[in-house]
This record gives C-alpha cells, sequence and structure tokens, in this order.
C-alpha cells in the first residue's frame, strides 16, 4: 500500500516566501516614477501630505497586528488576480504617459490587490484589504482639487470665525479670506484653510473606525465625523489667533503661536475624534 503524508496546513500559510517577496519588489519598482512624485509632494514646502512618509509603516504595522489571523487561513491563490495586476499595470503606463501620476498611485493598490488575490486568494484580501486601501492617504491629490477645496474652506472658516468674533464682542468684517478687525487684519491663507487637517485627521479617523467592535454603519458614522471636527478645530484656531492679534497685536499671532497653536488645535481634534468613537460605540 502506497504510503501517503498529509501536507502540514501551515507550509501554505503566510507569511510570504522569498519568491513572492521578489515578485512584489519588481512590481512596485514599475511605479518608481510615481514613488518618486510622492516623495517630492510629501516633502514640499508646506505640504499637505507631509504625514505619507508615515503611511505605508502604519499599514504594514496594522498587517503585523493581523499576523495571527493570517497565518491560520489556507492560501488559495486565485488567477482572478492576474485580471487586477493587468488592469493596474494598463492604468499605471496610461497615466504615467500624460504624467497624471494620482491614477497611477491608485493603480498601484489595485496591482497590490491582484498580488495577494493571485498568491494568497479572496479570503486573505478581505483580511488585508483595510492596510492596502489605507495607503491611499500617501497618494496626493491633484493640485488642481487641492486648491479648489482648499479655497472653499478657507471662505468657509473665514466667514464662521468673524461671525463668532462678531458675537464675542470683537467687531470683525470678513472680506474674501481675511478678517478684518478695529487694530488687525488676519488673513487666511491656503495652508490654513483647514485642508491640511482634514486630511490628516481622516486617516486617523479610518483607523479608528477599522478599530471600532460595532457595525458597519457606525464605522462609516465615525469616519465622516473626522469633516466637522477638522472644520470645527481650524476655525477655533482662527478665532484663537484673531483674538490674540486684536488684543495685543498681529505680532504676538505669527511665528512660535502661530505654529503651536496648529499642533494643539490637531492635539484638540485627537481629542475631539476618541470622545466621538467613544459615544458612537
Amino acid at each position: 500500500m502506497k504510503n501517503t503524508k498529509s501536507v502540514d496546513p501551515t507550509i501554505r500559510m503566510l507569511p510570504f516566501n522569498p519568491g513572492e517577496w521578489l515578485i512584489f519588489v519588481l512590481c512596485l519598482l514599475t511605479f518608481t516614477p510615481t514613488l518618486i512624485w510622492m516623495w517630492d509632494r510629501w516633502f514640499v514646502h508646506d505640504s499637505y501630505y507631509s504625514h505619507g512618509i508615515l503611511i505605508p509603516f502604519v499599514s504594514l504595522w496594522l498587517l503585523w497586528q493581523r499576523r495571527e489571523e493570517l497565518r491560520e487561513i489556507e492560501k488559495q491563490g486565485s488567477s482572478v488576480g492576474i485580471i487586477l495586476i493587468v488592469l493596474g499595470i494598463i492604468v499605471h503606463v496610461l497615466s504615467s504617459l500624460v504624467r497624471v501620476y494620482f491614477t497611477s498611485g491608485l493603480a498601484m493598490l489595485v496591482v497590490l490587490m491582484g498580488m495577494v488575490v493571485y498568491f494568497y486568494g479572496p479570503n486573505v484580501l478581505r483580511k488585508t484589504l483595510f492596510p492596502i486601501l489605507f495607503l491611499f492617504f500617501m497618494i496626493p491629490a491633484p493640485l488642481v482639487v487641492i486648491a479648489n477645496i482648499s479655497f472653499q474652506m478657507k471662505i468657509f472658516a473665514a466667514k464662521i470665525a468673524a461671525g463668532i468674533l462678531n458675537q464675542i464682542g470683537l467687531y470683525a468684517v470678513q472680506d474674501g479670506s481675511t478678517i478684518k478687525m478695529q487694530q488687525a487684519y488676519v488673513m487666511v491663507d491656503d495652508i490654513c484653510s483647514g485642508l491640511r487637517s482634514l486630511i490628516s485627521l481622516t486617516a486617523l479617523g479610518s483607523i479608528f473606525a477599522y478599530w471600532m467592535k460595532s457595525v458597519m454603519w457606525k464605522r462609516v458614522v465615525l469616519f465622516l465625523t473626522t469633516i466637522p471636527i477638522a472644520i470645527i478645530t481650524n476655525v477655533v484656531r482662527i478665532v484663537l489667533l484673531s483674538f490674540i492679534a486684536e488684543i495685543w497685536g498681529p505680532q504676538y499671532a505669527t511665528g512660535l503661536v502661530h505654529d503651536v497653536s496648529g499642533f494643539l488645535v490637531f492635539a484638540l481634534a485627537f481629542v475631539l475624534l476618541f470622545a466621538a468613537s467613544k459615544v458612537i460605540e
């Protein structure tokens, strides 16, 4: 009688073998122009995506948190992954030809998902989908989109801040993105529109929603709360700086005070987001 040995299923489980890692790396190398573009946008002066360099490390950490679950899933690679890989590469090539690197960055995520499906199967993709999609927050939006949203946000923030200043007894008139008071005026420029906080906070909010032990609709609600929280905290910052400029002089609302207020407001946004997660949960 022929002796057959059962194959230990752990042999077919994660982590990746060296050959698969090599293919992953080679596929990513095809996106070198896109990665260089991202790097430049992350470190440009007054970047909206200065957090971008941290996003891949957070995604890897999220995967590491689920390593035990991933080891328990048997590899069942699917040829459907090839479709995603080919589709992503086509979009990447077309995007590179016209130098639209934003869509190339999205194509990179499609290729990553395709490789996961091809090597490990849809069950593994379901477990790793959020860490992969989280990489979206490292892909800078097109400059024309940034400029348009930033313009709308700074006009809105200036209008709300001027109204609050009048309510607390300080005469203020909004003129575009400028708040004119009796002794000083404060200009809400693009970098102070609140868009930078909104982008960073949505990334943070997605992690909060991912960790929340609750039904999907509550997770979505928590994620959406990042929008009003980012807007409210930015208005608080503008009101604070306007108050300082009017009472003590414009020179006291710039430099260190201006920069520190940005960190304090983001800390406030973090606290509000944490409180919202507890209330919703």
